[in-house]
């Protein structure tokens, strides 16, 4: 049995160290007031603004979280974690907190720009934070670590739309008041609590060391020294890793599919004459299962390989795709289907959302970034996979979906089978440019 296979959830929390649990705390908080991307239409409409006008503003602030990642990694690769979290989460509450004040329909360009730049700033700490977990948590606790995170962002989207619940009985503007107010919120505990000089900064530093002592050793033997890791060679790297490549069109595919429990159930639910309240049921069962089981689930998956588990995964995942096809029959069958996806979700999650961070310091964030903008393109993509082709299949739509979601556990296991050891492909800190992509891109 290997040092992962032994490692619990009690030993995860008593080896997680206080910056860490700054971190998902502040995560938890910033997730409890996330609501500008769930009611924006809802509160749009409200304010008598048009469809079409809500629906643009929606699809500005979709772009904005998908551009956002990706510089959120670039951000924390030049400048590091601490800083990337503090600017984007000071910067994104304040465009929050104004977006009631435009909400009419002759500042629709102006409006348009908030909630693009909002969105833009409001993902952007999201690889920051993947990175300065994986930093300070020790090596055999990352998967278990990145589960905490999981369930830390699944809490504060469950009980988010219970607190909105209560605020538009108020009022509606309070929405954006209190995201905007959590923000700012996480933005000072981030400011006062994380580590003021990030471990990537200190993992670089030794890698320059390591590179230039390989130089030194180079040039004594008469070779040339190796470069720095650059952007470009970064990104090169990553487009020559066709494992990489595998892993983030399982990530776009599994996220297509994984959307449709939010955008066509409901809408399938609706179809069969069921009540609204059956979608709701769904949806916190999912939630009560996911936030009770899943740090448990993630010590009997690390017993397996990584290829392995999330094969499994996306199996159960699709297991419950197919049992929502059978939802005319029973309203059973979405509740059932509701498990068996959560279960999946909770075998495959964990090991999908930490592969990136098995990289080394080097190349870590950009491949966060990478891997977060994919899930949040697919994202905004589903809705338009459950438009063009619910609407044809009906029941049948499901069957699909458990088709494409088991093509996604077949690039999943193409992409994380690295010889068979979780994180393989991460070299020791101080890969130089050449050795980097070396590793990283040579997988032909």
């Amino acid at each position: 049995m290997t040092d992962e296979a032994k490692v619990g959830v009690f030993d995860t929390l008593r080896a997680t160290p206080a910056p860490v649990r700054y971190l998902l705390g502040g995560v938890l908080v910033n997730q409890l007031g996330a609501f500008v991307q769930t009611f924006l239409v809802l509160y749009l409409t409200h304010r008598h603004m048009s469809v079409d006008a809500a629906g643009a503003c929606l699809v500005a602030y979709s772009a904005g979280t998908i551009l956002g990642t990706m510089l959120g990694g670039e951000a924390t690769q030049r400048f590091g974690p601490r800083f990337t979290i503090v600017a984007a989460m000071a910067g994104s509450g304040p465009l929050v907190a104004v977006i009631p004040a435009l909400s009419r329909s002759g500042l629709l360009a102006p409006l348009l720009a908030v909630v693009a730049l909002a969105g833009l700033l409001a993902q952007a700490y999201r690889p920051a934070a993947s990175v300065l977990l994986s930093d300070l948590m020790p090596e055999r606790h990352q998967v278990m670590a990145f589960s905490m995170m999981r369930i830390a962002l699944n809490t504060g989207a469950a009980l988010a739309p219970l607190i909105a619940a209560g605020l538009i009985l108020v009022d509606w503007n309070a929405l954006f008041w209190l995201d905007g107010a959590t923000t700012l919120l996480y933005a000072g505990l981030a400011f006062a609590l994380l580590p003021r000089q990030a471990v990537l900064a200190a993992k670089a530093a030794a890698a320059e060391d390591d590179a230039a002592a390989d130089g030194t050793a180079a040039e004594a033997a008469g070779e040339g020294a190796p470069a720095p890791i650059t952007g470009r060679a970064a990104y090169r790297a990553m487009l020559r890793d066709r494992k990489y490549m595998f892993y983030l069109a399982a990530v776009l595919l599994g996220t297509i599919t994984y959307v449709q429990s939010l955008i066509a159930l409901p809408l399938q639910i609706e179809a069969d004459d069921y009540s609204t309240g059956l979608y709701s049921a769904a949806l916190t069962a999912s939630s009560v299962v996911l936030i009770t089981c899943e740090l448990k689930i993630t010590t009997y998956i690390l017993r397996m390989p990584t290829h392995t588990a999330v094969g499994i995964g996306h199996l159960v995942n699709s297991l419950g795709f197919a049992v929502y096809g059978l939802a005319a029959h029973s309203p059973a069958f979405i509740m059932i289907g509701a498990v068996f996806e959560v279960s999946g979700l909770m075998i495959a999650g964990p090991s999908m959302f930490a592969h990136p961070a098995a990289f080394p310091a080097q190349l870590k964030a950009r491949y966060i970034g990478t891997m977060q903008a994919t899930a949040g393109l697919a994202a905004a993509l589903g809705p338009l996979f459950a438009v063009f082709v619910w609407t044809r299949l009906d029941h049948g739509f499901w069957v699909l979906c458990a088709g494409v979601n088991g093509v996604a556990g077949l690039l999943a296991m193409a992409g994380l089978n690295r010889g068979g050891d979780r994180g393989a492909a991460a070299e020791k800190d101080g890969t130089t440019q050449d050795k980097a992509e070396e590793v990283v891109g040579g997988t032909a």
